[in-house]
């Protein structure tokens, strides 16, 4: 057999060769490679100089990884998952990209914007790479998650000098395939699993100042909206194991002091968990009433409710919050414990998509417009003070004028307080890339989108606009971005809280004070509001499990008295 060795030169020896070296070095002759050339590079001048790693070598040698990250909170996640897998390969984490070795860029393909950030940065990237001086370790380029999962082989054929591709579900062959790139190659896996979910993956969390933190239950979609682009890119839905997912919100509580927590999934409440014989029986998964699946409704499994309630119960001082859920999936059970469990926020993401049953219908969302309603007067009868939150896509194909009034009509009637409005983006491989037509001009898209926008910030001020004068409880999250004067933070509700920097009460009835820092929970009184924000003064510190019920009771009844009648929610566009 052929042995292959590497000098500290990078220079390759055959066993021959190397054999002859040994011999010279035993005989005494001054200036050969030394035992300790062979395991790492040597620092000159402040310089790492090159090391060709042995092809599919998994060691890191301390080379510094830096992550830019893209998109939603799971491509957040998928970077804690990746940097977990390389730093147990002996990879260091670069804070900057001055000092990188590795740049692994984390991408989105939900929108073509987003596709085209990324090509823009590749550009830079790859011209830092030429720059780079010939001492220095050469610089490797990564693409992971969704953008590489669709794009494949494409990515590498337009930038020659990118070196690496994995896609979501192919993390933990990072340190081989950056290993295989050392030696020169271009190096891909975009394999999709039916069964990978990087449960036994403790995600390395570096959430800012540590109070809040993302924590993925389960990965892929099955739902198949004829205008998205995540099944072909995320792959098949699969739960992670409820074990896994609660020990890892144990070590968030216990040994990081976390107090916010949002479980993650393309379809979060659709969670459902069989690892354990115990778990499985031959009862269906409920769905909303009014609403159906392009799939086979499902039997057995541990389900999003029962989930919901274990990691509610870890510790009563944390938010849990969730996100991205299907309005499918929100059955009076699901409901009714969040209603129950004062730290499971009461705040629902609703993605309606659009105001129009007919427009639901190309989108195969498997709802009407009157169920969708139904569902938000069940949700505020279950849960009165609720926040709502929604996704719009503006111009999809075939929509009429009178579909987009619809859409208005529905963002006036349930008065979301937070919301994400696109213009619609085709994409490749999706049901509407097949068998519909992108026929709205790009000018419509944009004029319509931005009506929508109006009719949001309009109907969010008014709803922001009856917390002015109650008591909201706040999790601290930092210096506002416009004062270091100021703070900001988030309610219950997920909308944004800012208010002056100053010492604050620890209790009501004690004269001592403290600084407000992040992290902390405190009770801030509303003065002003916004369609994206409320502004307001600090009253004191306290907890999640010991603000009195009876301080936020009073918001509760100054909310429901001014909220417009379930009713309203009925009405349809004749």
């Amino acid at each position: 057999m052929l042995a292959v060795f590497i000098t500290r030169t990078g220079r390759l020896l055959s066993s021959a060769a190397s054999a002859g070296a040994g011999r010279r070095c035993k005989s005494g002759l001054p200036g050969g490679p030394g035992f300790r050339d062979f395991l790492r590079p040597a620092e000159e001048d402040g310089e790492r100089r090159a090391y060709p790693a042995e092809e599919g070598s998994p060691l890191g040698d301390a080379r510094r990884v830096f992550f830019e990250t893209y998109g939603c909170q799971m491509n957040v996640n998928d970077t804690e998952i990746a940097w977990s897998i390389l730093q147990k390969k002996g990879f260091l984490r670069a804070d900057n990209l001055a000092e990188a070795d590795v740049v692994l860029l984390v991408t989105c393909s939900v929108r073509e914007k987003a596709e085209q950030t990324i090509w823009n940065r590749l550009k830079d990237l790859t011209a830092l790479k030429k720059k780079r001086r010939k001492g220095q370790v050469p610089l490797k380029i990564g693409v992971l998650g969704c953008m590489a999962e669709r794009l494949k082989s494409e990515l590498l054929e337009r930038e020659k000098l990118l070196d690496v591709l994995a896609g979501p579900d192919a993390y933990r062959d990072l340190p081989r395939l950056l290993a295989l790139a050392d030696g020169g190659q271009q190096a891909s896996n975009v394999l999709l699993s039916l069964e990978e979910t990087y449960a036994d993956v403790m995600p390395v969390h570096r959430a800012a100042q540590g109070y809040s933190a993302f924590v993925s239950i389960m990965r892929g979609c099955d739902n198949m909206c004829s205008y998205c682009i995540v099944p072909f890119t995320r792959g098949r839905e699969r739960s992670r194991p409820v074990s896994s997912i609660l020990e890892e919100i144990r070590i968030l509580s216990e040994q990081q002091g976390v107090k916010e927590v949002t479980l993650l999934g393309q379809n979060v409440n659709s969670y459902r968990d069989t690892s354990e014989q115990q778990f499985c029986s031959t009862d269906s998964a409920p769905l909303s009433r009014g609403f159906s699946t392009v799939y086979r409704t499902r039997q057995g499994g541990l389900r999003f409710s029962a989930l919901l309630d274990k990691v509610s119960l870890i510790d009563p001082n944390m938010r849990i919050r969730f996100t991205s859920p299907h309005p499918k999936d929100f059955p009076d059970e699901v409901l009714q414990l969040i209603q129950e469990r004062p730290n499971i926020c009461k705040q629902i993401h609703l993605p309606a998509q659009s105001g129009s049953s007919r427009m639901l219908q190309a989108m195969r969302r498997g709802y009407t417009r009157e169920a969708y309603l139904q569902l938000v007067e069940n949700i505020r009868r279950i849960i009165p003070g609720v926040s709502l939150s929604s996704d719009f896509i503006a111009g999809f194909c075939g929509e009429t004028e009178d579909d987009h009034q619809q859409t208005l009509s529905l963002l006036r009637e349930v008065q979301y307080n937070v919301g994400f409005l696109f213009a619609y983006s085709m994409r490749k491989k999706t049901h509407a890339y097949h068998r519909l037509q992108d026929d709205i001009p790009s000018e419509v898209k944009q004029r319509r989108l931005e009506e929508l926008i109006a009719v949001f910030r309009e109907e969010a001020t008014k709803i922001n606009a009856r917390l002015i004068g109650s008591t909201q409880l706040i999790l601290v999250e930092g210096d506002s971005k416009r004062s270091g004067q100021e703070l900001r933070g988030r309610n219950d509700g997920n909308v944004k809280v800012i208010f002056p920097k100053q010492e604050v009460p620890v209790q009501t009835s004690d004269k001592r004070t403290a600084p407000i820092k992040p992290g902390d929970y405190v009770l801030v009184k509303i003065t002003s509001a916004s369609s994206q924000s409320l502004r307001g003064l600090a009253l004191r510190h306290t907890t999640l499990r010991n603000t009195h019920l009876s301080e936020l009771q009073l918001n509760k009844q100054l909310y429901e008295s001014t909220e417009p009648s379930n009713a309203s929610c009925l009405n349809t566009l004749s």
